[in-house]
């Protein structure tokens, strides 16, 4: 294996390593954050705490972490892909040594969130569905006298049980939408991602170039942490109202009373008739949560080099 193809192999194992512990550690959170986003009307929940404690409640511990076997199956290469792909054009395009060039390093992070998609949303597309289902159990069970079957507020073909697996999402829609249903809100999810890596991968890598150290040839550990908490959380909450459009089109049952959408404009012009200006903000608290510590944990172990050692002992 060549030099370039270990560090190819390296740089996926070290986004995947970190996907899976990043996503382990925050998974509640993200839960939180999509039933806080979906919620039309009387809010069921007044906050991540009170989401969080009536989940508890209701479902037990476990009940956090519906929809995490479909993150933690694809988070490998979703996150892999992303980091490795930012790498790739950052070193293609800065090849004639011009590190510090802010505008290839933007155009790097847009290819690596163009990159992702490709994982990003079918996963993203299973999860919501896992992650809400509680809130539509909840939302049934709450001011209704009488409550209904659950195919009065199942929207389209994509019928689930109650209790839905990934699984059974994902075949039903391959069998009534083929590969488009598991890609829908695609246009979203691009929308969303390429600012995201626009922000994020430039100003992780200034902030971590502040911790530089000649001796080593990188930043600590700890200052790649910190690097990828704070560009995460400030890139989390920027594209903030463009996540609450990506949920709402991808949630494909809906509780009665709640609208459906047609697209991206009709979703943001929804919003803001029914919901006010603060709906695209709905969750951001909670985004900027799952975001900081996920790409800290990322960074870390990125910059730990996990790859390097994994590969060195098959030599």
């Amino acid at each position: 294996m060549s030099s370039q193809d270990s560090s190819i192999v390296a740089k996926l194992i070290n986004g995947g390593v970190a996907g899976l512990v990043g996503v382990t550690c925050v998974f509640p959170v993200d839960l939180a954050k999509t039933r806080l986003q979906n919620q039309q009307g009387k809010d069921i929940y007044k906050g991540m705490i009170d989401c969080l404690m009536k989940t508890a409640r209701m479902d037990g511990f476990l009940g956090m972490y519906r929809g995490a076997a479909v993150n933690l199956t694809l988070v490998t290469p979703e996150k892999a892909i992303k980091l490795a792909a930012n790498d790739f054009f950052r070193q293609f395009l800065m090849k004639d040594g011009r590190q510090r060039d802010l505008k290839l390093e933007m155009l790097a992070g847009c290819g690596a969130g163009v990159c992702q998609v490709v994982v990003t949303c079918p996963m993203e597309m299973l999860k919501i569905q896992l992650q809400d289902a509680g809130r539509l159990a909840t939302h049934h069970q709450g001011p209704s006298p009488a409550p209904t079957p659950s195919r009065s507020h199942t929207t389209g073909s994509a019928f689930t049980p109650r209790r839905p697996s990934a699984t059974l999402i994902a075949l039903e829609l391959l069998r009534t939408q083929g590969l488009a249903g598991l890609y829908k809100g695609l246009g979203a999810t691009i929308l969303r991602d390429i600012p995201f890596s626009v922000i994020y991968f430039p100003l992780f890598a200034n902030l971590n170039h502040l911790g530089h150290n000649e001796l080593a040839g990188k930043a600590s550990f700890t200052h790649s942490f910190l690097s990828g908490c704070a560009a995460g959380s400030i890139a989390a909450v920027a594209v903030t109202p463009l996540d609450v459009l990506k949920t709402r089109i991808q949630t494909l049952k809906k509780g009665l009373g709640e609208d459906s959408y047609s697209g991206i404009v009709d979703c943001a012009r929804k919003l803001w008739i029914q919901e006010g200006a603060w709906a695209f903000l709905k969750g951001a608290g909670c985004r900027a949560l799952v975001i900081a510590p996920l790409f800290g944990i990322a960074q870390g172990v990125y910059f730990i080099g996990i790859g390097e050692h994994v590969l060195q002992c098959f030599d």
